[in-house]
């Protein structure tokens, strides 16, 4: 493979400098890899890939913005070790935990594995995904034993924009996991690999002959087959890889991205001949081709080798494939901020949910004076769900407006119990107010607040006094119309609104309760303020003082 003179013992190690030094705008070396050059946000997940070198541009090439934080980079086609995944780890782990993600091969398993635990040990929440694309490697039965190969592309990619986006652990290991669960990969070899130093590849294959099913790591293919031109190899490639069809997806709504990866040297004219036989069978047989790459996305060497790879996507995994991207090897869109609104919008959710994680207890308490005392849960479990929510639509392009209504419909999925109810459909009705607005000013946002209370009202059927949320969302609506008409500055009139919605909730306590759980026990309940009026007080508040960060 080595042209050069080559001491096989530290050639890895120093392709790895070399590649830093060659791309001194994505990453920056670490000891066990390299770690992307541009700032990981506190508070965001960090996605690790890895696995031995020798793949290029797997797997530090897919280091940088929307996609991986770091690679951890073994020898030539050895796993990394424990030490080394510790190491890149903790170098991106800004206190939201870590994805890890890699081949399904034993030793990268067992590493990466061991490298978890004691990451764990460190206090961070580590998760790990393998990818088993590989048809070949094992039945359809058993995705489990399968290997990764070139598919890893689309779970690497949809983790780090995931991640990029904002999104929580549990939703970047969820997007990765059902990335993977629809990636099908395939590959034949017409020749061996060569290891640095090395006078003869690792495999031999017979003259007519490809290996069908091999490795990236120069393991022989699983079988054999006559060597075909390409329109013969593009209908083998194809007729395999849809065979193994998601179940979920139907026959007649395939919506693929589609990988042809070239394995070291088999190169670009030759992929782009196999490319357009591909496209022809895949478009015979009425398949969608979404999106499609055409390159060396995972190589072995200098392996002669082709494979191909079909994800089948839903809108949420094209959003997040979609997404902007900027690393060495792999560029996607130009990062794009988001709208100043929806920035701020953003914001004001994070805010929200960071004080209702600071009130749980306390709503918790309030609610247990006459109820069950879950009000505190169920509003923490609402804002979470709401603000993942607002995340992904902000991701696609939503509208404000848009960005609300999801927003309204995630609280009430994830919230339950009647304050789930109210606030999702107070944020529905919010949201559809913007949304129908051919701008959105002071006024329009006071149109939709009113549009709240309304859907308040209409849905619980409660009327001032009755000692609910109502007796705090009318006195806010009030006063922030009349600071509007008395000419006052929007944010500063959101202001005073807050603090007259926090006095009105707090005068809740001399009320008695006419609706609700609370009624039989009303008596219970004086001297105590309502958690449903307290908890939008503090919901109020917290988003009005909320501060886009920069």
């Amino acid at each position: 493979m080595s042209y050069l003179p080559t001491d096989a013992s530290d050639f890895a190690s120093k392709a790895i400098d070399g590649f830093v030094a060659a791309h001194p705008r994505h990453v920056q070396r670490i000891d066990g890899g390299v770690i992307r050059l541009a700032p990981i946000p506190s508070g965001q997940v960090g996605v690790v890939v890895g696995g031995g070198s020798g793949h290029y541009p797997a797997f530090a090439g897919l280091v940088g913005r929307g996609l991986a934080a770091g690679a951890v980079c073994g020898n030539i086609f050895a796993s990394p070790s424990a030490g080394q995944v510790v190491q890149v780890g903790s170098a991106v782990e800004r206190g939201a935990g870590l994805l890890l993600s890699f081949g399904n091969y034993a030793g990268d398993v067992l590493h990466f594995t061991l490298g978890a635990e004691r990451l764990r040990r460190q206090g961070i929440d580590v998760r790990i995904v393998t990818v088993t694309d590989d048809i070949a490697s094992a039945p359809i039965d058993q995705p489990e034993l399968r290997r990764g190969i070139a598919g890893g592309l689309v779970v690497y990619k949809v983790a780090g924009a995931a991640a990029e986006a904002g999104l929580p652990l549990d939703e970047v290991e969820r997007l990765a996991r059902k990335a993977n669960s629809r990636i099908r990969s395939l590959g034949v070899a017409f020749s061996g690999c060569t290891l640095p130093g090395a006078s003869q590849p690792l495999f031999d294959v017979p003259k007519g002959r490809m290996a069908i099913g091999m490795g990236l790591h120069g393991e022989p293919g699983l079988s054999e087959g006559p060597l075909t031109d390409a329109n013969s190899l593009a209908a083998l490639l194809v007729e395999r890889l849809l065979a193994e069809r998601p179940a979920d997806v139907p026959e007649d709504q395939q919506r693929l991205v589609v990988l042809l990866n070239g394995l070291g040297s088999f190169k670009y004219e030759e992929l782009f001949v196999l490319f357009g036989a591909v496209n022809q069978e895949l478009l015979a047989r009425g398949v969608v081709l979404a999106d499609c790459e055409c390159g060396e996305l995972v190589t072995s060497l200098d392996m002669a080798g082709v494979s191909l790879s079909l994800c089948w996507l839903d809108a949420e995994l094209e959003g997040f494939w979609n997404a902007p991207a900027d690393s060495a090897a792999y560029r996607r869109g130009a990062p794009t901020p988001l709208p100043q609104a929806q920035h701020a919008l953003l914001a004001r959710f994070e805010a929200v949910e960071k004080t209702l994680e600071q009130r749980v207890e306390e709503l918790g308490a309030l609610d247990a004076v006459a109820g069950d005392g879950d009000h505190g849960l169920g509003m923490l479990r609402g804002i979470r769900g709401a603000r993942q929510s607002a995340i992904h639509a902000c991701t696609r392009g939503c509208s404000t407006g848009e960005v609300l209504m999801e927003a309204g419909e995630a609280w009430s999925d994830h919230g339950g119990g009647t304050s789930g109810a109210l606030w999702g459909g107070a944020l529905l009705a919010a949201g559809n107010s913007i949304a129908q607005a051919s701008e959105v000013g002071a006024a329009e946002i006071a149109a939709a607040f009113d549009a709240a209370l309304q859907a308040v009202v209409g849905l619980g059927k409660a009327a001032p006094g009755d000692k609910t949320m109502v007796d705090a969302l009318q006195p806010y609506c009030l006063k922030l119309r009349s600071e509007l008409e008395a000419g006052v500055a929007l944010d500063q009139a959101l202001q005073n609104a807050a603090a007259s919605c926090l006095l009105a909730a707090q005068a809740t306590a001399e009320l008695l309760p006419k609706l609700g759980r609370a009624r039989p026990h009303g008596s219970r309940s004086l001297g105590h303020p309502d958690p449903g009026a307290m908890s939008l007080a503090y919901c109020l508040i917290a988003a009005t003082q909320a501060q886009p960060a920069t």
